[in-house]
């Protein structure tokens, strides 16, 4: 798309579209999550005016960025889209439609029994009796009076309720579950011990499954449940309780919990917390290895596709570095590479007609980024292997910041190749500090070719999924 100059108030504007009635507008399916809405087709987005979070990647923003992310959009395309564009739609402002002020924070009346919480917990998820009854002595768990909810309360630091996770104890359907209105993300449901270890998890079942399970001197440990990945209920357990330096980080055994612990472990870093085990359940989570204990058939587990699907891209191109290794020059070879990928994804989006020959120009590149890294170590008199680059790209690859859709990820090359080309064409004896930047760059340019791989890799692959389910449906009507 060619330039398109926009006024601030233009941007302005786009960027304040009440991204609720833009996604009902799409005929997309929204779900009511106290003062927020989760999107039906992506379960960890949810949106509230002009702002979204996607909860699974702790990534969000406003209209304009939403529009790119998921519409796959460049920033003039959305912002057109946005403004109307040729359509002329009219989108809801923000300004329109403004939330209400925020309630204060107030627990749910309580019930004069916990009869139906004790069958829930304990005939359904099978916890232990005793340890449902320690946390409701505690003012801990308690069943409300209108809905019959278990109520999972957070205290603060001076014993006073600043959160409840509400769980619904009926067993037909889906089953409710959802947060007070103005619960503080920072005191979610826990337990504080006096040892030097806490245990992290995503819900308060997961936290009670896993007492359960590990009952030895629970009461010792400090636990805590995030109430979905979110760091902050950790973060704020380690300012009040200073002796605690040892973190396990039990998240469930899916890709959305995979890429928390990562995320975690990166903020854990950053605090001066190095002291960081990831525990992980043999089934989806500690609830389900706890159902398999007691003869349920549990949720199995799900590995991230991406970590499966890396090394299995870097062993195809061992081979082909094999294979261009003898090219006269393989820096030429990378340039005509990507001048042929150019036009093929000049649109940002893979056509099912070219999808092979995109990937293939990729993983041209990716071996040549590869090839010319290890001549320059030659070079500088640090000789490497092949192997051992790609291993050192495995090291590198972090699961949790691989976002964005194709396009970004071909802007991310582009960016690689426009950056290469400046450090080559640069006149005069080239440093070794020169050389090591170029090295990293070349690097940088192989992992982004990989990265694109596996993303085209993927949504093909979730794309024939979506059209055999169609299939299906059809026939079975």
């Amino acid at each position: 798309m060619a330039y398109v100059y926009f006024t601030d108030e233009q941007k302005h504007q786009a960027n304040t579209v009440d991204l609720v009635d833009f996604l009902q507008r799409q005929g997309e399916q929204l779900v009511r999550s106290g003062r927020e809405w989760r999107w039906k087709r992506y379960d960890s987005v949810t949106v509230r005016g002009n702002e979204w979070f996607r909860h699974s990647r702790k990534e969000g923003g406003c209209a304009i960025d939403f529009v790119q992310q998921f519409y796959d959009m460049s920033f003039p395309e959305a912002v057109c889209f946005l403004l109307g564009g040729e359509s002329g739609v009219e989108w809801n402002q923000t300004e329109k439609s403004a939330p209400s002020p925020r309630k204060v924070f107030a627990l749910p009346e309580e019930n004069y029994d916990m009869r139906r919480v004790f069958a829930y917990l304990i005939k359904q998820r099978f916890i232990d009796r005793e340890i449902i009854s320690f946390f409701a002595h505690e003012k801990l768990i308690y069943e409300d009076s209108q809905y019959h909810n278990a109520v999972f309360v957070g205290m603060d630091e001076n014993s006073i309720p600043r959160h409840a996770h509400k769980r619904g104890t009926y067993t037909k359907g889906d089953s409710y579950k959802g947060n007070v209105e103005g619960s503080d993300p920072k005191f979610s449901f826990h337990w504080s011990g006096n040892s030097d270890r806490i245990y992290v998890f995503e819900a308060p079942v997961d936290m009670l499954s896993f007492i359960t399970l590990y009952p030895r001197d629970w009461q010792e440990h400090s636990y805590v449940a995030l109430d979905g990945v979110s760091e902050h209920a950790l973060l704020q357990q380690l300012r009040q309780n200073t002796q605690l330096r040892k973190v396990f980080l039990c998240l469930d055994h899916d890709a959305a919990g995979i890429e928390a612990n990562a995320r975690l472990k990166d903020i854990l870093s950053e605090n001066d917390y190095i002291d960081v085990t990831v525990l992980q359940s043999i089934n989806k989570d500690w609830n389900e290895d706890l159902k398999a204990k007691n003869g349920m058939p549990p949720i199995s587990s799900e590995e991230h596709p991406k970590i499966i699907l890396f090394p299995q891209v870097c062993e195809k191109l061992l081979v082909l570095c094999e294979k261009i290794s003898l090219s006269r020059n393989i820096r030429y070879l990378l340039k005509d590479t990507y001048q042929a990928l150019k036009p093929m994804v000049s649109s940002g989006k893979i056509m099912p007609e070219n999808k092979e020959s995109v990937r293939e120009c990729i993983e041209y590149m990716a071996a040549c980024s590869l090839l010319l890294t290890k001549e320059l170590c030659r070079q500088m008199e640090h000789p490497v292997t092949t192997d051992k680059l790609m291993k050192k790209l495995q090291t590198n690859y972090s699961v949790h910041k691989d976002r964005g859709g194709l396009r970004s990820r071909l802007e991310d090359i582009r960016g690689d190749m426009t950056e290469l080309n400046q450090m080559i064409d640069t006149s005069g004896i080239r440093t070794e500090t020169d050389q090591k930047q170029l090295g990293g760059v070349y690097l940088r340019l192989a992992l982004n070719c990989i990265r694109t791989e596996m993303f085209i890799k993927l949504e093909f692959q979730a794309l024939q999924q979506k059209q055999e389910k169609e299939a299906n449906m059809r026939l079975s009507m």
